[in-house]
């Protein structure tokens, strides 16, 4: 029987090429936890997944505690075993949990990551100016680089937010589509009042605009909404994206693989998503070269709008050997593309690291 032999866990650090800026954060850099396998046989997979202080109780402390406690736990048992024993504590540590399992797909060679046919994935990107003549600046830089969906980040002040967003309508002049995201900042009233004042030319989708937790007060400002209501930070299984369809103006689902526990589990929910009448988005903007690449092989079958796997293009160095092809605002992998991992690169970043074998 083929078991796991060998299971590697370091946490990386990985400088951004500028601030990226959230309302609960502002981060220099990214800490992905990298996990790499080996089995029996020699086949080897990895995988990662990055914690965000603030964007859930999660914490780096717990995930890492996680992550060692389970790699001993499952070290020397069959790859389907070790993801059974890993999921059935799921709830725990949703991101570790998701690095481990899907480490194992990936030595496995799931299905999932196959591409058999080249094809072009659109990316957003998100804009960072505040003044009106920056704004327009940036927008024309991004545009030139081929990018046509926007991510602009609310949630600190209703009035400064509105009228922001209009100078950036006006700049896009139809020739982009915009996501709104407050990141959970605004109150029920405030999240009434920016998204009932909102002027819709242009917006795609409003997102997350109060706590992950407070179904009641995202569903108010769902229903005074100008635009479609998205759900992100809540949707983690299949009855999450339930409930969330059955609230009215909730258009969109955001989901991301590290709360969804493996590639399988995201697939399904994204398919679940269009099931229940609503849009999938899928994308971590906080992920490595790694788990963008995991994220876009997923949303070849399953998603057919702009992606926001684009942590990857905001450190200043990747992890793989051949990098994930990007050009002109989209990921373009050939036929046949399979990522390695570039070692000297990886051991570069690494600041913490551990290992069982059996």
């Amino acid at each position: 029987m083929t078991t796991l032999r060998r299971i590697r866990l370091s946490r990386l650090r990985l400088p951004l090429v500028r601030p990226y800026r959230l309302s609960y954060r502002t981060f220099d850099e990214f800490e992905p936890y990298l996990v790499e396998v080996e089995d029996s046989d020699g086949r080897t997979g990895f995988a990662d997944a990055h914690i965000s202080p603030g964007s859930s109780s999660e914490t780096r402390e717990g995930g890492w505690a996680f992550c060692t406690e389970k790699m001993a736990a499952v070290v020397g048992r069959s790859p389907e075993e070790a993801k059974d024993i890993i999921l059935a504590d799921f709830y725990r540590s949703k991101v570790a949990a998701t690095a481990l399992v899907t480490a194992i797909e990936v030595l496995e060679g799931s299905r999932l990551l196959d591409v058999d046919e080249h094809r072009d994935q659109p990316l957003l990107t998100p804009i960072n100016a505040l003044e009106p003549d920056a704004i327009a600046a940036e927008i024309e830089e991004w545009l030139a680089q081929g990018f046509r969906t926007f991510k602009v980040k609310v949630g600190k002040d209703v009035d400064a937010d509105l009228a922001r967003v209009a100078a950036i309508q006006k700049a896009c002049a139809g020739r982009a589509s915009l996501r709104l995201d407050a990141n959970r900042a605004f109150s029920r009233a405030q999240g009434i009042e920016f998204a009932s004042r909102l002027d819709p030319e242009g917006i795609e989708l409003f997102e997350q605009p109060c706590d992950a937790d407070d179904w009641e007060a995202n569903g108010a400002v769902a229903a005074a909404s100008n635009v479609p209501l998205m759900l992100d930070e809540p949707i983690c299984t299949l009855e999450d994206i339930q409930r969330a369809a059955d609230i009215e103006g909730v258009g969109f689902c955001k989901l991301k693989l590290k709360r969804f526990g493996s590639l399988q589990r995201l697939a399904d929910g994204l398919n679940a998503v269009r099931a229940n009448g609503m849009r999938p988005v899928l994308g971590d903007g906080l992920g490595s070269e790694v788990h963008g690449w995991l994220e876009a092989c997923i949303a070849r079958s399953t998603v057919d709008n702009a992606g926001e796997f684009n942590g990857f293009l905001k450190p200043k160095t990747g992890l793989f050997e051949v990098p994930l092809p990007f050009e002109r605002g989209a990921i373009r992998m050939p036929a046949g593309y399979r990522p390695s991992l570039d070692r000297a690169a990886v051991e570069r970043a690494i600041v913490a690291t551990t290992e069982v074998a059996a």
